[in-house]
């Protein structure tokens, strides 16, 4: 019989998960405790066997709901969000699945902001692109936030980041100067559970076409790559550029989604 229930049992949560590591590498990293506390889990259940998983993550001013899941998957996905629907916040953004918004559509207004590939990189298929001699590129420190917060307003105003993801060590800068030229960083990042998801990856307008995109991610893989087996990020679909980028470093596509900014009407 079919039921739905949260679920704050890490193992049961990790073994659904990792049915589809590629798939579910934000969701296996919000079990860390960093993420854990602010990180509801969700699931629709068949006599005991978890059949869905959907998780609210609300550690920034706007949560933010993934119900992402594979095709033959969809109805109980739908199933399941129909059964929370009560319970979730007027305003949310999400990651969802295609035609899943259509739970929403009765009692929510769902504006799409694009569809975007998942991408993976295992370390075996990992394409390491180093800086020339005479650049720049190092760990992003404290010192070093002031000036990353005004690269991002100015370089990518558009861009989502939650400041708590510095502390995590894993930003890498490309520098001019005392001048930060480029960003690589991460969404997601777990050493226990041996996973990441890269974020906040953009260069400065003056810098584009010169590689600097490869190469801070790269350093930044490099460095991921000495605590976690699998690496993966979210690009727009339309983004050819930073696809044919993160393809020059090994990551394939192993999945797709749709954005969506979603609030009560």
């Amino acid at each position: 019989m079919k039921k739905t229930t949260e679920i704050t049992d890490t193992k049961i949560l990790e073994t659904f998960f990792r049915k589809n590591t590629a798939l579910n590498i934000y969701a296996i990293g919000d079990l860390d405790e960093f993420f854990r506390e602010y990180t509801d889990f969700y699931a629709l259940t068949d006599d005991e066997e978890i059949r869905q998983v959907v998780f609210i993550y609300r550690g920034v001013e706007l949560p933010v709901l993934h119900g992402i899941c594979e095709e033959e998957s969809e109805e109980e996905m739908k199933e399941l969000l129909s059964d929370i629907i009560s319970i979730l916040p007027a305003k949310f953004y999400s990651h969802l699945s295609s035609g899943i918004e259509d739970v929403f559509k009765k009692n929510y207004l769902p504006e799409s902001r694009g569809k975007y590939y998942k991408m993976t990189l295992l370390k075996k298929n990992f394409r390491q692109i180093p800086p020339d001699n005479n650049e720049i590129i190092r760990r992003i420190t404290a010192a070093d936030y002031g000036s990353l917060n005004e690269f991002y307003d100015s370089a990518f105003p558009e861009n989502w980041k939650d400041e708590r993801m510095y502390e995590t060590g894993k930003y890498f800068g490309y520098f001019k100067g005392e001048n930060i030229m480029g960003v690589a960083g991460i969404h997601v990042y777990s050493p226990l559970f041996r996973v990441a998801a890269l974020g906040n990856i953009t260069t400065d307008p003056e810098f584009r076409g010169r590689s600097v995109c490869k190469k801070v991610t790269s350093a930044l893989c490099s460095d991921l790559f000495e605590t976690v087996d699998i690496i993966g990020l979210n690009v727009h679909t339309g983004n050819e550029p930073a696809i044919r980028c993160y393809r020059s470093l090994g990551f394939e596509i192993s999945g797709i989604f749709e954005e969506f900014m979603i609030q009560k009407k």
